[in-house]
């Protein structure tokens, strides 16, 4: 803005002049010298009026610097562009104020009164103008309060968010040589840290090259990472020991399933004995199964010790998880053949104690789905029916020389869960209604 550059050099040209009074002129006539000197006061006070405005202009343009290398929102974008306008109107209104200065030369001896009313009426108006556009420019900057609040507000923030980050990085790297001390390599955790190398370089590099919201994005992010890295950090001696004892545990279950295992054959000789087909078929094949689980059990921990030998913590973390997925699946099978034999043994014994079991939960459901009822919905009551039927089926098929005592003690099973299926939708529906 090229009066931007020329105001500084006039007003500093122009002041002695307004405030000196004329200088050394000879003056004459009485009237000729009030017409001079009310003359000489309005370019005074126009100067004075062309200083404040220049002044206010200055910082004003400090502010919308501040806030445009915080700030790139669209209420700061608009703000920019304010000030722009305003600067225009500025240059046009001090434009007027130099050639109303340059037009009239107030020290001439010749000076007639004709030219100092003409000098002090346009001098006058230009002042006004610059009183005008300067109350412009006080209004635009009172409104840039609260641009100019969040803009410091980020800039406090700018020092201490950096130095934050800056010790998040070596709190990291503190705590990497520690565990490295110990033993510990943690390469995936150094190639974390020296990640975070580049953003660090950008953060000394500063927010006047990056700009004040990036530079506090980046060591939000720096800040975090670096944290995440140190605690991991701090956990990995735990976890290292956490994987040893877990190695061990796991090694002494797989022995342990195995054991159990070969005993599922002399279970699965005395089902076939006792009782028919029905009630072990299903479980012909555990013992193979439990065989190549715990087979590939085996393999998953050999994995796993390699795993944390070479320090991939994480592999031999999932390792672990499979073997244990592995040995959980395959130790329930070989519970379920002792499991089963035992309870076909009792129900032979005695199949009135399962039978009274499941009429006892048919009986309660019906006497709680007859509360506070004369007959039954028949929603609730249908299932109940048809679950006394199933009861007295299911009684009927132990009659016979091959009883099938598995299918008896399953069937009597799924009564007493549809009996406390029909206890809960009731129990539903009645707390709905209650609401």
């Amino acid at each position: 803005m090229r009066l931007a550059l020329v105001l500084p050099v006039l007003v500093g040209a122009l002041l002695p002049q307004a405030f000196a009074g004329g200088g050394t002129r000879r003056w004459f006539g009485g009237r000729g010298e009030s017409q001079r000197a009310g003359a000489q006061a309005a370019k005074d006070a126009a100067a004075a009026a062309f200083y404040e405005l220049d002044t206010a202009q200055r910082g004003l343009r400090i502010t919308l610097e501040t806030i445009s290398a915080v700030d790139g929102s669209p209420e700061a974008l608009r703000a920019a562009e304010g000030f722009a306008a305003l600067g225009r109107r500025i240059d046009a209104v001090s434009e007027a104020y130099i050639s109303a200065v340059d037009a009239h030369d107030l020290d001439r001896d010749e000076l007639d009164a004709a030219t100092a009313n003409r000098a002090r009426t346009e001098l006058t108006r230009a002042k006004e103008e610059l009183d005008r556009v300067k109350g412009e420019l006080d209004r635009f900057e009172a409104g840039l309060a609260p641009l100019l609040d969040r803009a410091e507000t980020q800039l406090a923030r700018l020092a201490p968010a950096v130095e934050r980050a800056r010790q998040a990085l070596r709190g990291a790297s503190d705590a990497l040589d520690s565990v490295r001390a110990a033993g510990l390599r943690a390469d995936e955790l150094a190639a974390r840290l020296a990640a975070l190398g580049p953003e660090l370089t950008r953060l000394n590099e500063g927010a006047g090259r990056h700009g004040v919201p990036e530079t506090l994005q980046r060591a939000d992010r720096v800040l975090r990472n670096a944290e995440a890295v140190r605690a991991e950090a701090g956990r990995l001696p735990e976890r290292a020991a956490g994987i040893d004892k877990r190695l061990v545990s796991l090694r002494t279950r797989a022995q342990a399933v195995t054991t159990r295992a070969q005993a599922v054959e002399p279970v699965l000789s005395e089902l076939r004995r006792r009782y028919s087909a029905a009630c072990w078929q299903d479980l012909q094949q555990v013992p193979d199964q439990a065989a190549e689980a715990v087979r590939q059990a085996e393999e998953r921990l050999a994995e796993a010790v390699t795993a944390r030998s070479e320090q991939r913590w994480a592999d031999a973390t999932a390792l672990l998880s499979t073997v244990r997925a592995l040995l959980d699946t395959t130790g329930e099978a070989v519970a379920a053949a002792g499991d089963r034999l035992r309870r076909l043994d009792a129900v032979a014994a005695d199949p009135t104690a399962e039978t009274d079991r499941a009429r006892f939960a048919v009986r309660d459901a019906q006497r709680f789905a007859m509360e506070g009822r004369t007959r039954p919905e028949p929603r609730h009551a249908r299932p109940l029916d048809e679950a006394v039927e199933r009861i007295e089926r299911a009684v009927a098929g132990l009659e016979g020389r091959h009883p099938d005592y598995w299918h008896f003690l399953t069937e009597l099973e799924a009564v007493r869960a549809e009996a406390g299926r029909v206890v809960a939708a009731i129990r539903e529906e009645r707390g709905a209604g209650a609401h």
